[in-house]
């Protein structure tokens, strides 16, 4: 029992949820890097698990030291207080040094595949820990965006590791993962605004309203309407589910969008139907390159 108690409060430390979601990511990266290169899977399954293992380790490590500098405020937030950096299930210098371990282990495995994935990795960490958690996220509404960046890393680590040659087709991923996430986590601040209040973190929806905060969420879902014609190559199949998955988010959002008394039910669906759309989109990727 203890045991399941220690492996539990590790899943917690790392954030496994956000492991796993940016392990499809990069896994997109990876296969459509193989896909257009022409390139072999099972002759290059050794990039391909140092890149998976690298990636995801170099997350959960970035994910450790977050939930160690922020154990100060962690506890002002339903979703947070949880964490075993609170509680005291965990040492916080153990934390710390647990995310360091694993920072150095993910950095080793990148260095085994090329060096243009292993420094975008690095940009990962950096935005992330530094940027993002020890700077803006505290001082400054656009925090949501600087975040963006580390968030949208993974399918470029994952094209990077087969092809350092970026081309066009990695950048759109990076595009697309870059403009997704502030209209997501815009839809969860607007849910946990109070927390964030509380917290006294800068939120969109603490410093400026929830009428603001709409306005930039649909603005940044529109933004994502003409990525995937860049990506044709995937096939008109892949062009015409991604522009409907595009037009339904942005008929969501306008639907009851003037409703004040439905805001927090607009604002979950939103974040509900993010989550959705960035999972169908990227494992649609790979299957229309299968088929």
């Amino acid at each position: 029992m203890r045991e399941t108690t220690v492996w539990k409060e590790f899943l917690a430390l790392i954030k496994v949820g956000i492991v796993n979601s940016n392990a499809i990511t990069t896994f997109t990266g990876i296969w459509l890097a193989l896909y257009f290169s022409g390139k072999g899977f099972l002759t290059n399954i050794d990039i391909v698990l140092f890149t998976m293992i690298g990636s995801s380790l170099v997350i959960a490590g970035s994910c450790a030291i977050n939930n160690y500098y922020d154990r100060d405020i962690d506890h002002l937030m339903e979703r947070t207080k949880d964490r075993p950096t609170v509680t005291g299930k965990m040492n916080p210098i153990h934390a710390l040094w647990i995310g360091i371990f694993l920072l150095t282990i993910g950095i080793t495995f990148m260095l085994m595949t090329t060096l243009t994935a292993t420094l975008i990795s690095l940009v990962g960490v950096v935005t992330y820990v530094f940027l993002y958690t020890m700077w803006s996220k505290r001082l400054y509404t656009i925090n949501t965006v600087i975040g963006s960046v580390s968030g949208a890393v993974p399918p470029l680590i994952g094209w990077a590791a087969i092809d350092a040659n970026l081309s066009v087709i990695a950048w759109v991923l990076f595009l697309i993962m870059f403009i997704w996430q502030p209209p997501h986590f815009l839809a969860l601040a607007m849910r946990r605004t109070e927390e964030y209040r509380a917290a006294n973190i800068p939120m969109l929806p603490v410093v400026h309203g929830f009428d603001i905060t709409k306005r930039q969420i649909m603005v940044w879902i529109v933004c994502l309407l003409p990525l995937p014609f860049y990506l044709y190559e995937l096939g008109i199949g892949f062009v015409i589910l991604a522009t409907l998955l595009n037009i339904g988010w942005i008929v969501m959002g306008i639907k009851n969008f003037k409703n004040k008394e439905q805001e927090m039910k607009w604002a979950t669906k939103m974040f509900v139907y993010s989550i959705n759309y960035l999972t169908i989109l990227f494992v649609s990727m790979v299957l229309f390159t299968i088929v």
